[in-house]
């Protein structure tokens, strides 16, 4: 495989698992609210639980991806992975249906990422 090839892989590999981290992570974080009538301590044992997976995934993640992206890029990606899962999350679990406002402001986030890459 040539240079350009591996390169391309590390930094699809990089995107597939920050993306899997936020997943669990989103979970961590708002999948408690559709079960408020569960005790606080509860609540934040199991989401301590679920960030652990998250870890496992974003933790290679930044490893793998640092030297394909710099620190600002690799925080750039996970920023705008992170509130793609949280629409999706948000509009499937949550039943929060997405309205204008949200894609208006994910609209301006897709352009400071492009200016981070630029």
């Amino acid at each position: 495989m040539g240079r350009s090839i591996l390169v391309g892989v590390a930094r699809v590999r990089t995107v597939v698992l920050l993306t899997i981290s936020n997943v669990f992570m989103t979970f961590a974080w708002y999948g408690h609210l559709k079960h408020r009538d569960a005790p606080l301590w509860e609540a934040i044992v199991v989401s301590w639980g679920i960030a652990f997976f998250e870890y496992c995934f974003q933790v290679p993640a930044n490893r793998l991806g640092y030297g394909q992206f710099n620190g600002a890029q690799l925080k750039t990606i996970q920023e705008v992975i992170t509130l793609s899962v949280f629409a999706v999350f948000s509009w499937i679990y949550l039943k929060e249906p997405p309205s204008w406002n949200h894609a208006a402001a994910f609209l301006c986030l897709i352009g400071a990422a492009f200016f981070m890459f630029r």
